[in-house]
Protein backbone atom coordinates (compact mmCIF):
# COMPACT_ATOMS: atom_id res chain seq x y z
CA UNK A 1 0.00 0.00 0.00
CA UNK A 2 1.36 3.24 -0.91
CA UNK A 3 2.52 5.51 1.85
CA UNK A 4 1.32 9.28 1.83
CA UNK A 5 2.36 12.25 4.04
CA UNK A 6 1.09 16.07 3.81
CA UNK A 7 4.01 17.39 2.34
CA UNK A 8 7.23 15.72 0.53
CA UNK A 9 9.20 17.50 4.36
CA UNK A 10 11.43 14.44 5.36
CA UNK A 11 11.42 15.39 9.01
CA UNK A 12 7.95 13.69 8.93
CA UNK A 13 9.54 10.36 9.53
CA UNK A 14 11.37 11.24 12.66
CA UNK A 15 7.84 11.87 14.25
CA UNK A 16 6.45 8.10 13.47
CA UNK A 17 8.40 6.27 15.78
CA UNK A 18 9.78 6.62 19.47
CA UNK A 19 7.18 7.37 21.05
CA UNK A 20 5.71 6.11 24.90
CA UNK A 21 2.47 4.69 25.24
CA UNK A 22 0.10 7.22 26.85
CA UNK A 23 -3.49 6.35 28.28
CA UNK A 24 -6.67 6.85 26.14
CA UNK A 25 -9.20 8.76 27.65
CA UNK A 26 -12.77 7.55 28.18
CA UNK A 27 -15.99 9.45 26.99
CA UNK A 28 -17.48 11.27 30.31
CA UNK A 29 -13.71 12.59 31.05
CA UNK A 30 -14.27 16.39 31.21
CA UNK A 31 -11.21 16.77 28.32
CA UNK A 32 -13.09 15.29 25.53
CA UNK A 33 -16.28 17.00 25.89
CA UNK A 34 -14.90 20.74 25.68
CA UNK A 35 -13.59 22.69 22.72
CA UNK A 36 -9.76 22.84 22.97
CA UNK A 37 -6.80 25.55 23.12
CA UNK A 38 -4.80 26.15 19.88
CA UNK A 39 -1.42 25.12 19.51
CA UNK A 40 0.56 28.44 19.20
CA UNK A 41 4.37 26.24 19.89
CA UNK A 42 5.51 24.27 17.58
CA UNK A 43 8.27 22.96 19.27
CA UNK A 44 9.69 20.06 20.85
CA UNK A 45 7.61 19.36 23.28
CA UNK A 46 4.98 19.06 20.72
CA UNK A 47 7.38 16.48 18.42
CA UNK A 48 7.45 14.15 21.49
CA UNK A 49 3.91 14.61 21.67
CA UNK A 50 2.97 13.37 18.04
CA UNK A 51 5.71 10.39 18.59
CA UNK A 52 3.70 9.59 21.32
CA UNK A 53 0.47 10.02 20.25
CA UNK A 54 1.29 7.72 16.60
CA UNK A 55 2.77 5.24 18.99
CA UNK A 56 -0.28 5.22 21.17
CA UNK A 57 -2.95 5.15 17.89
CA UNK A 58 -0.63 1.80 16.77
CA UNK A 59 -0.97 0.22 20.06
CA UNK A 60 -4.60 0.81 19.98
CA UNK A 61 -5.19 0.09 16.68
CA UNK A 62 -6.43 3.28 15.80
CA UNK A 63 -6.49 5.07 12.69
CA UNK A 64 -6.60 8.31 14.24
CA UNK A 65 -5.96 10.19 17.57
CA UNK A 66 -6.75 13.53 19.21
CA UNK A 67 -4.46 15.04 21.67
CA UNK A 68 -7.73 14.97 23.91
CA UNK A 69 -7.77 11.25 24.01
CA UNK A 70 -4.65 11.56 25.88
CA UNK A 71 -5.61 14.15 28.11
CA UNK A 72 -4.60 17.25 27.00
CA UNK A 73 -7.13 19.68 25.93
CA UNK A 74 -5.07 21.72 22.70
CA UNK A 75 -6.36 21.13 18.94
CA UNK A 76 -4.50 18.55 17.14
CA UNK A 77 -4.40 14.90 16.14
CA UNK A 78 -2.72 12.49 14.23
CA UNK A 79 -3.53 9.86 11.30
CA UNK A 80 -2.37 7.12 9.71
CA UNK A 81 -5.68 6.05 7.55
CA UNK A 82 -6.92 4.71 3.96
CA UNK A 83 -8.92 6.48 1.43
CA UNK A 84 -10.72 5.06 -0.81
CA UNK A 85 -7.79 4.49 -3.42
CA UNK A 86 -5.73 2.50 -1.22
CA UNK A 87 -3.23 5.09 -0.01
CA UNK A 88 -2.50 5.03 3.32
CA UNK A 89 -2.33 8.78 4.67
CA UNK A 90 0.07 9.34 7.77
CA UNK A 91 0.29 12.79 9.34
CA UNK A 92 -0.78 15.14 11.63
CA UNK A 93 -2.78 18.44 12.35
CA UNK A 94 -2.77 21.64 14.48
CA UNK A 95 -5.45 23.69 14.67
CA UNK A 96 -8.08 21.83 12.25
CA UNK A 97 -10.39 22.92 10.31
CA UNK A 98 -13.01 20.75 7.86
CA UNK A 99 -14.52 21.89 4.85
CA UNK A 100 -17.59 19.92 3.68
CA UNK A 101 -19.07 19.60 0.18
CA UNK A 102 -22.68 21.43 -0.29
CA UNK A 103 -25.26 21.16 -2.35
CA UNK A 104 -25.14 19.06 -5.20
CA UNK A 105 -21.47 18.11 -4.58
CA UNK A 106 -22.42 16.49 -1.35
CA UNK A 107 -23.15 12.86 -0.70
CA UNK A 108 -23.44 10.99 2.59
CA UNK A 109 -22.59 7.66 3.35
CA UNK A 110 -23.21 5.87 6.73
CA UNK A 111 -20.72 3.11 7.49
CA UNK A 112 -19.84 2.18 10.72
CA UNK A 113 -17.48 4.14 12.98
CA UNK A 114 -16.06 3.59 16.53
CA UNK A 115 -13.77 5.44 18.98
CA UNK A 116 -10.61 4.60 21.16
CA UNK A 117 -12.51 6.58 23.65
CA UNK A 118 -15.59 4.30 23.87
CA UNK A 119 -14.03 1.04 22.96
CA UNK A 120 -15.57 -1.82 21.86
CA UNK A 121 -18.99 0.13 20.45
CA UNK A 122 -19.43 0.92 17.32
CA UNK A 123 -22.75 2.47 15.03
CA UNK A 124 -23.45 3.54 11.54
CA UNK A 125 -23.21 7.10 10.95
CA UNK A 126 -23.31 9.09 7.66
CA UNK A 127 -20.90 11.49 6.65
CA UNK A 128 -19.81 13.28 3.98
CA UNK A 129 -17.34 10.98 1.93
CA UNK A 130 -15.24 14.06 1.03
CA UNK A 131 -13.63 16.33 3.87
CA UNK A 132 -10.74 19.08 3.24
CA UNK A 133 -9.19 19.64 6.24
CA UNK A 134 -6.96 22.95 7.24
CA UNK A 135 -4.73 23.32 9.74
CA UNK A 136 -0.79 23.59 10.70
CA UNK A 137 1.74 21.45 10.27
CA UNK A 138 3.99 20.07 13.82
CA UNK A 139 6.37 22.96 12.74
CA UNK A 140 3.90 25.92 12.17
CA UNK A 141 3.22 25.46 8.59
CA UNK A 142 0.10 26.18 6.59
CA UNK A 143 -1.57 22.40 5.70
CA UNK A 144 -4.30 21.22 3.61
CA UNK A 145 -5.32 17.56 3.92
CA UNK A 146 -7.98 16.21 1.64
CA UNK A 147 -9.77 12.69 1.69
CA UNK A 148 -12.26 11.04 0.55
CA UNK A 149 -14.52 7.67 2.18
CA UNK A 150 -12.97 6.36 5.42
CA UNK A 151 -9.86 9.07 5.19
CA UNK A 152 -12.54 11.47 4.95
CA UNK A 153 -14.57 10.07 7.98
CA UNK A 154 -11.53 10.22 9.89
CA UNK A 155 -10.54 13.67 9.41
CA UNK A 156 -14.28 14.53 10.80
CA UNK A 157 -13.96 12.54 13.88
CA UNK A 158 -10.78 13.86 14.61
CA UNK A 159 -11.69 17.64 14.24
CA UNK A 160 -14.99 17.04 16.25
CA UNK A 161 -12.98 15.93 18.71
CA UNK A 162 -10.92 19.38 18.71
CA UNK A 163 -14.42 20.94 19.31
CA UNK A 164 -15.31 19.07 22.09
CA UNK A 165 -17.54 16.71 19.72
CA UNK A 166 -17.61 12.84 19.88
CA UNK A 167 -19.10 11.11 17.30
CA UNK A 168 -21.96 9.45 20.06
CA UNK A 169 -23.01 13.21 20.20
CA UNK A 170 -23.95 13.01 16.37
CA UNK A 171 -26.52 9.47 16.82
CA UNK A 172 -30.05 9.48 17.48
CA UNK A 173 -31.63 8.50 21.34
CA UNK A 174 -32.21 4.89 20.16
CA UNK A 175 -28.82 4.56 18.37
CA UNK A 176 -26.58 6.16 21.13
CA UNK A 177 -28.55 3.53 23.78
CA UNK A 178 -27.48 0.67 21.50
CA UNK A 179 -23.50 2.12 20.97
CA UNK A 180 -23.64 2.15 25.12
CA UNK A 181 -24.60 -1.05 25.84
CA UNK A 182 -22.30 -2.28 23.32
CA UNK A 183 -19.24 -0.46 24.64
CA UNK A 184 -20.61 -1.39 27.97
CA UNK A 185 -20.89 -5.40 26.89
CA UNK A 186 -17.03 -5.27 26.38
CA UNK A 187 -15.16 -2.79 28.68
CA UNK A 188 -14.31 -5.32 31.32
CA UNK A 189 -11.76 -5.94 28.25
CA UNK A 190 -10.06 -2.63 28.58
CA UNK A 191 -8.42 -1.34 31.51
CA UNK A 192 -8.59 1.85 32.74
CA UNK A 193 -5.06 2.18 31.59
CA UNK A 194 -5.17 1.00 28.26
CA UNK A 195 -3.48 0.61 25.87
CA UNK A 196 -0.88 0.77 28.66
CA UNK A 197 -1.68 -1.99 29.87
CA UNK A 198 -2.95 -4.09 26.64
CA UNK A 199 -6.94 -5.40 25.94
CA UNK A 200 -8.02 -8.58 27.65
Amino acid sequence: MKKHTPTDDPRWEDLFTGGSLRRVTRWGEPVLHARTEPVTDFDTDLHDLIRDMFTTMDAADGVGLAATQVGLGIALFVYVCPDDDNVMHHGAVCNPVVTLPEGRDRRLVSSEEGCLSWPGGFSPLARPDHATCEGQDPWGNPLTVTGTGFFARCLQHETDHCNGIVFGDRLSKRSRRKLDEQHEGRAHLYPDDWPIHPKG
